[in-house]
This record gives structure tokens, sequence and C-alpha cells, in this order.
């Protein structure tokens, strides 16, 4: 007989891994604690995914796995962990057989900055201050004028149903307890604090007759229902 080739060898070990997954999945609860003590089911590999603004060793730090664990050991510790972390939002833990833990990971999104006297802090559209500084992390973030948890959940609003829009935002404020601010790169514009999305959408088309008349704007005012107020220079 002819020896394995090497594809050959490589489809047997993807068996003997699959079938012996097979048995283990399909055994009692015992079954499992036993191999969880057999070095087959070792933890040889850590797979980290969704992670964002996240380092790997941020994860790999709070994890603290090394290859005594196995797979088949309870995660829980593990993503107890993690979830510690300001920036993760959701974490769970899987197991590719025979050897790696998989990480999936859903962080909390940076919605805003706020100038403070320590510099740029970022914050989530809860309201939660995150672990990120902009100046090694990179983010493009609309600048607010204080922590402000209605604003931010407006802010993510735009940023889901009108991504355009909360791309061009460069900052925005309040005036009062109803109106809003907002800078667009050269374009400032008013709004009420509940303007929706698309009615913001709609600042870009008056914009473009207005530069097609060369017209200088000074401000666009969404204030009032059904109109686009335009102020010129």
């Amino acid at each position: 007989m002819s020896p394995l080739s090497d594809v050959g060898r490589l489809r047997l070990r993807r068996g003997a891994v699959a079938l012996a997954a097979l048995v283990v999945l399909a055994s009692p609860w015992w079954a499992r604690l036993i191999a969880s003590h057999l070095s087959f089911f070792r933890v040889r590999r850590v797979e980290i995914v969704g992670i964002r603004y996240l380092s790997p060793n941020d994860i790999l730090t709070r994890l603290r796995v090394d290859t005594t664990r196995s797979v088949w050991d309870d995660p829980t510790p593990l993503e107890q962990r993690v979830a510690a972390h300001p920036q993760v939002a959701n974490v769970s833990i899987s197991r590719r057989l025979p050897g790696t833990l998989v990480v999936n990971v859903v962080e909390n999104m940076p919605i805003a900055m706020v100038s403070t006297d320590r510099g740029f802090l970022v914050f989530d559209e809860q309201g939660r201050q995150l672990p990120l500084d902009p100046s090694q992390v990179p983010v493009d973030l609309p600048i607010a004028a204080r922590r402000d948890t209605t604003l931010f959940r407006l802010l993510a609003r735009v940023k889901a149903e009108r991504p355009r829009v909360f791309a061009r935002l460069d900052d925005v404020s309040r005036i009062g307890d109803r109106e809003l601010l907002l800078h667009f790169k050269s374009l400032q514009v008013r709004a009420m604090l509940d303007v929706t999305p698309d009615r913001l959408a709609e600042i870009f088309p008056v914009e473009a007759d207005l530069a097609k008349r060369q017209a200088r704007v000074a401000e666009l005012d969404l204030r009032f229902r059904d109109q686009v107020i335009a102020r010129l220079q």
C-alpha cells in the first residue's frame, strides 16, 4: 500500500476530531467532565471576534487563559472578566474543537466627544464614559458641549438612520432646553431637540440649491415645521 498523502492525513485528522467532538457532545455530562482532563482538548488558540476599538491584548489580559485550561471548562468566569471592561457591552465564548476558544465581543460604541480640562472624553449613547483616548485611538465623532444623554441618543439615531448626516456633523450644543445648534463643516443649523434624522437630511438639497445660486449661507433654520429657512450673509 502507498503511504497516505498529506491531504489524506489531514482528512483523517479532521475526521477524528469531528468524531471525537460528536461523541463528547452526544455523551452525558460526566463524559464532558472526563474530556476536560484530556490534553487533546486543551486550549491552544483564542480567537477574538467583533472588536473595533479594543485591542486583542485587552481581552487576553482579562481572560488569563493558558494551556492548562480545557475548552470544556465553564466559560462563565471568563465571560464575566471580559464583560467587566467598560468598553464591552456583551460577550459570549464558544468552543471550536479540539482546542480553540472563540470570544465574541460586542462593544459599547462611541457617539460623541466632550472637551474638558483633561482633554477630550468619549461617551456612548447612554452617557457612559468610554476608556478611549482620541489621541491614541482614531475616532471621528461630533463634539458635544457637555455630557447630555438626551443629545447622545439623538446622535445615535442620526448615525443609525442617516450616516451621511452624522459623518458631516462637527459639533452640537443645546440652546436652552429645547433648541440645538449644529455645525456641519461650514454650515450652521438650528433645530429643535426633537428633530428627526430625516428632517436633518433636508439641509443637503437646500444647501446644494443655494450653492448653485452662489448664495452665501449664514445659517439654516429647521425649527419651523415643513420649512427650511435660509439666512444669507
